[in-house]
């Protein structure tokens, strides 16, 4: 360690001194009760201003930096009303006596401006985790150097290291690495949002060539921040050169850990670029159908329509059988398999269901329907009825809607649907005659 413990040890003995000195002084008392005072008054003017205002109202011709502006300051009301009566009480206090007994009004004036101009700033982000990180860091800076103990901080941060190899590896180096890399992540995120928005507004492109060349985009800006970043860590006083003693770990650990990761992710690219699935499909994958309603790198998500979404992983639609139902054509064609028993015509039962099926408004009209007689089975005729719709969406709809339609049409000629009919005879027992069972479907 480059502060030894002595040195340490004074620096704390020198502060513990100073804090009492200050705290046993009449003066901080009075100071600490203004500056109470002065919170509470900022808390009602706050409560008081939000409750008298509709920002709304008042912002509405506004232009929008302006608005953007006023819910700002609106929201930052009580730290603006604190830091302006603890300026008027160090004002008054520093005419009225020496300065040294204001210091610590003008250090709460200081700090509360300090975090003003930071909402202010950190404002225009839109995470609320950057910016409640981004806040609070600014702000322990900022008290830091009001206190005067920030290049203090800095050497005891910097003062313990571990040596690994050529690698000298402190906490302020961390903090500082860290930082960067949240900048540049930040950074890649703001500019692949917005090649992604101009993406999806070209009318020219596929859906999928816009899902390709949005995770073409976010990879490779993802990669020059990861580049300049290390790039900027090795200006900061990280010796690159060093990590390359951890490379086969970190290879092992990809081949390893991460084989289904980078499957997924292989997968997804083949997807994008043979176009065999694409965002508005409508695939059935095992027992689950739905569309296709986005394409993530590791998997897709599947809207089944009933509030539910799979989370397909992207190596199953390479290795698995998907059936898309608007791979080339959206025309669906639908299936109704149903019977009569042998007294009904089957001339005009077949009639009857085609035209049942074409008189629904969703079946397509240049594609006639077909009715065929298909068995003569023990319990009756077996029919098959096909016809096209335009769109697979809703097709257990539409097959519900044609069979309701037919059973009417059946009940107004009089044709029966089939059931089984079973015979008990009972011989030398309690029934001597002949019993009829009908054993409906």
């Amino acid at each position: 360690m480059d502060m030894d413990l002595k040195d340490f040890m004074e620096f704390v003995q020198t502060t513990a001194r100073s804090v009492g000195a200050e705290i046993s002084s009449p003066w901080f008392y009075l100071q600490f009760g203004l500056i109470l005072a002065a919170a509470g008054i900022a808390y009602a003017a706050e409560t008081a201003i939000r409750n008298r205002v509709d920002m709304t109202a008042l912002t509405m011709r506004w232009p929008l930096p302006l608005r953007h502006f006023a819910r700002v300051m609106l929201s930052s009301a009580s730290t603006a009303v604190f830091t302006l009566l603890v300026i008027i009480s160090r004002v008054v206090m520093y005419h009225a006596t020496w300065p040294s007994r204001s210091y610590l009004l003008m250090v709460a004036a200081k700090l509360g401006f300090a975090w003003l101009v930071i909402r202010l700033v950190t404002s225009v982000l839109r995470n609320a985790f950057i910016v409640r990180l981004v806040s609070i860091t600014a702000w322990l800076l900022a008290a830091l150097s009001i206190l005067g103990q920030l290049d203090t901080t800095v050497d005891l941060l910097d003062s313990y290291a571990i040596v690994l190899g050529g690698l000298r590896l402190t906490p302020l180096l961390v903090l500082k690495a860290g930082a960067l890399l949240l900048i540049a992540l930040w950074l890649t995120n703001i500019a692949s949002n917005f090649a992604e928005s101009r993406i999806n507004a070209t009318t020219d492109l596929t859906p999928s060539v816009q899902v390709l060349l949005v995770k073409i985009i976010r990879i490779g800006l993802l990669a020059i921040a990861i580049v300049i970043a290390l790039g900027a860590v090795g200006a900061v006083g990280i010796d690159l050169s060093a990590l390359a003693v951890f490379s086969g770990a970190v290879g092992v650990g990809i081949g390893i850990g991460l084989q289904k990761i980078v499957a997924n992710f292989i997968s997804g690219i083949i997807l994008l670029a043979d176009k065999s699935v694409k965002p508005g499909d409508l695939v059935t994958i095992g027992d689950n159908t739905g569309r296709i309603s986005a394409m993530k790198t590791r998997y897709i998500s599947v809207a089944a329509g009933d509030g539910r979404e799979f989370l397909v992983p992207n190596e199953d639609l390479v290795t698995q059988k998907v059936v898309n139902w608007t791979y080339t054509d959206k025309n669906t064609l639908v299936k109704i398999a149903f019977g009569t028993n042998y007294d009904a015509d089957p001339r005009l039962v077949t009639k009857l269901a085609a035209e049942t099926a074409a008189a629904h408004p969703r079946a397509t009209k240049g594609k006639p329907p077909n009715s065929i007689l298909t068995e003569f089975a023990e319990a009756g005729m077996k029919f098959s009825l096909t016809f096209w719709i335009a769109d697979p969406d809703g097709m257990d709809n539409v097959k519900s809607d044609v069979m309701l339609a037919l059973w009417d049409a059946f009940k107004r000629e009089g044709i029966r649907v089939p059931y089984p009919v079973r015979e008990i005879r009972v011989r030398g027992g309690a029934l001597p005659v002949e019993t009829t069972v009908e054993v409906p479907n």
